[in-house]
């Protein structure tokens, strides 16, 4: 009699850009024949459950299992499940540290399964000690390449932003396989050491000591893009670590695939978005998109619209939040489509027309971007942004940055002018330099491509890492 199979349980932090790759990894596990499980609350659920759904009627071993959370005892208001409700930066630490409510249910449910390894995101800072108690591993999940950890990493040990006299002169990252320079702005406050912050701090330093003592970390990568750094976090970190993407490959099945990714319905119909492309030249569109999450200040939509207006031979699509507002006559008067709300993303890069990719540099975006070969505008707004961006700008050469300095969570003050817009979008849109951008993102599109087949280092490593939990499991029969 065959042994079961592998069950491994995954538990997504409640937020599109954490619930996107760690469901995309969970289908990744079950096309190899790994029972997946994929642990959240009802009103999250659905951001991906028809996904799941067509992969289960396909015979895939996959399922949603839906646990309650109890959002008023954790002390946020009702209905509050996912980052995206929250209306105040002051209820983001209290949502963090709302996590620890899943412990116990999660725990019981693992035991109940028998579940053979849980791989959880970074905020579950409980789970390592989880897996611990039930003798079975912990895959931390981090959400970012093995570029930011290493930075993070010099940062700390060299202890770079002591002594420094000025928030804006530029400073070298000691110990790393480039000449990364930063300044102490462009930094999160608990890098920093602003003591206003200490939430933060407290919640990445347990962070941290759940990423030491777990079995090891699965990272959205792949070798042939951060090759130094991917090193950095094996060898000087100490880290074991398997790098498996970039995971957004596993959606290039299809329209309906690419469209859904990351909730259920995008704000505009696919066949609409196909159509408007269609009829545009080869590279000659501008995709202008900042996260799910990152937020510009009220007055910056105006700059935009003006670097936008000045480029009139420029076409784009451009994805406005709600309660974002363009000048009036701006869509009348310029040959761009405008998309307010959740857009198709995954579709729009990976047809012909995009020529480039305006990004808040969130990890799966730069991902995205990479793996569809759109050199990118870079805009970074907070958390990891910034460190991104060097990787995107000054090691692999595939975008150019708007000049954006200064990291924030809550109200943006700084303003960058249409102006230094403009001079970016035209670099990376038109000419000589263009080119050459659009020439290395695409060998490194199909390095991505080539990383996740048979034989590749994402394959190879996906490969070995289940190998060796099978290893585990059958020492335990």
């Amino acid at each position: 009699m065959d042994p079961p199979p592998l069950h491994v349980v995954f538990l997504p932090f409640m937020a599109q850009g954490h619930m996107i790759p760690i469901t995309d990894m969970a289908r990744l596990f079950a096309r190899r024949g790994v029972k997946s499980t994929i642990i959240t609350t009802p009103l999250n659920a659905p951001l991906f459950s028809g996904k799941i759904r067509r992969d289960a009627q396909l015979g895939l071993p996959i399922e949603t299992h839906v646990i309650e959370f109890p959002c008023v005892e954790a002390g946020l208001p009702e209905g509050c499940e996912n980052v995206s409700a929250i209306k105040s930066p002051d209820l983001l630490i209290p949502f963090f540290k709302a996590m620890a409510v899943f412990q116990r249910p999660v725990e019981d449910l693992l035991r109940n399964w028998r579940a053979d390894c849980i791989v959880a995101d970074v905020v579950f800072t409980w789970a390592t000690e989880t897996a611990g108690t039930l003798c079975i591993p912990r895959l931390f999940f981090n959400g970012t390449g093995s570029f930011v950890v290493s930075v993070l990493h010099a940062l700390k040990v060299h202890e770079t932003c002591n002594g420094l006299e000025s928030d804006s002169e530029p400073f070298l990252v000691p110990g790393l396989p480039h000449e990364i320079r930063l300044i102490k702005t462009q930094l999160p406050p608990f890098v920093r050491g602003d003591q206003s912050d200490s939430g933060i701090r407290e919640l990445r330093e347990a962070m941290e000591e759940s990423e030491v003592n777990c079995f090891g970390t699965v990272l959205n990568s792949f070798h042939e893009l951060e090759p130094g750094y991917a090193e950095y976090y094996r060898k000087v970190m100490g880290r074991k670590a398997w790098l498996i993407g970039p995971l957004s490959l596993g959606n290039k099945d299809g329209t309906e695939e690419k469209a859904e990714r990351g909730d259920v319905v995008t704000s505009i119909d696919e066949r609409e978005c196909l159509r408007w492309l269609d009829a545009r030249e080869p590279n000659s569109v501008l995709y202008i998109c900042f996260g799910s999450t990152s937020y510009i200040s009220d007055s910056q939509p105006c700059e935009i619209a003006g670097a936008l207006e000045s480029f009139e031979e420029l076409s784009f699509i451009w994805v406005v939040k709600k309660g974002e507002s363009l000048p009036e006559g701006f869509e009348e008067r310029t040959k761009g489509l405008v998309i307010r709300g959740w857009a198709p993303q995954v579709l729009i890069l990976d047809h012909g027309a995009i020529g480039g990719f305006m990004t808040h540099c969130g990890w799966n975006s730069t991902l995205e971007a990479v793996a569809a070969g759109v050199p990118m505008v870079t805009w970074p707004l907070q958390a990891e942004q910034f460190l991104n961006e060097k990787l995107v700008t000054d090691v692999l050469k595939i975008g150019v940055g708007v000049g954006a300095q200064e990291w924030s969570r809550g109200e943006r003050k700084i303003v960058v002018g249409r102006e230094d817009i403009e001079r970016a979008m035209t670099r990376v849109m038109v000419g000589e330099e263009a080119e050459e951008l659009r020439g290395r993102t695409r060998k490194l599109q199909k390095m991505a491509v080539k990383a996740n087949e048979e034989g590749g280092s994402s394959n190879s490593d996906l490969k070995s890492l289940l190998e060796e939990l099978k290893s585990l499991k059958d020492k335990k029969l």
